[in-house]
């Protein structure tokens, strides 16, 4: 079999972070991995929503409903369980 078909051809695509978020504001948000398309897998699923991750510490940060911060910024709840990030 050839491993060209099984693994991904190595590109210049940076390394996945263990913390990302979305938030420009935010110490963890890495511009260069969002020219790329990601995705997450929240203990099993692939989650569409993730706000922010930490892949050590097990959790996910999503938006709770509509509901709103006072600084106008989507309210997060933070869930815990096994975390993957991968590039699609």
């Amino acid at each position: 079999m050839n491993d060209s078909t099984t693994s991904p051809a190595p590109d210049n695509r940076p390394a996945l972070p263990d913390r990302l978020s979305i938030d420009p504001r935010s110490p963890h948000h890495v511009a260069a991995v969002f020219e790329h398309d990601i995705g997450i897998v929240f203990n099993g699923k692939e989650r569409f929503d993730v706000s922010e991750y930490c892949i050590s510490g097990g959790w996910i940060k999503v938006p709770s409903g509509k509901t709103l911060d006072r600084k106008g910024q989507p309210l997060l709840i933070q869930l815990k369980g096994r975390v993957e990030a991968f590039y699609k």
